[in-house]
């Protein structure tokens, strides 16, 4: 089957489950959109790699990167080559010493891997013609999910919390929540806050 080229064009909120995040990916040489539904963590690893954030200790897709590295495996690229009953399923096609290895994966850790790699992602048509969506005229947003939109940096910083602020903002959204009242919210920030100034 031929492989059809995929980038990642936007990350954000889902629109039909709440507490999930979508990230959407693109065709390259077409105008077709695959949205996939994916865990808050895996969002956070997705835009923390994008973002060439540095956290103050390793995620687990950097750790399990550093290791791959480490016994000198290459992630060559990401493989989305299954959809059955709504879950999408990838693989990660790896080198070693000039062996082709394939390793089962969640579609979600499998993006969060080919961006700190920087290897391309790929999935087959029969997958987009299932799951996939078309824009409208050129419009930005994909008709099934309108709501998702280019990513930006403040949507970056939504997805990755609240290390992905400054102090500054950070002591703004304390103000904010303490005024609505929501002290787990605060709590939270207070905490961070008090994490960075040691």
């Amino acid at each position: 089957m031929k492989k059809v080229p995929l980038d990642i064009v936007a990350l954000s909120h889902s629109v039909t489950q709440s507490h999930n995040y979508a990230v959407v990916l693109g065709e390259q040489d077409g105008v077709r959109r695959l949205p996939i539904v994916i865990g808050g963590f895996e969002a956070q690893a997705i835009a923390v790699a994008m973002e060439r954030m540095t956290p103050n200790r390793p995620l687990t897709h950097d750790l399990f990167k550093d290791a791959l590295e480490t016994f000198d495996v290459k992630l060559k690229e990401v493989v989305i080559n299954n959809l059955l009953d709504g879950i999408f399923y990838a693989r990660l096609i790896c080198i070693k010493e000039g062996e082709e290895i394939e390793i089962d994966s969640r579609t979600s850790d499998a993006l969060a891997m080919a961006v700190r790699f920087e290897c391309p992602i790929y999935t087959y048509e029969f997958i987009l013609d299932a799951a996939g969506v078309i824009l409208e005229d050129n419009d930005e947003t994909i008709e099934s999910t309108k709501p998702v939109k280019k990513q930006t940096k403040a949507d970056i910083k939504s997805v990755v919390g609240l290390s992905g602020h400054t102090i500054e903002e950070l002591e703004g959204m304390l103000d904010d929540v303490l005024s609505n009242e929501d002290y787990e919210k605060a709590a939270q920030i207070r905490d961070e806050i008090k994490k960075r100034n040691g």
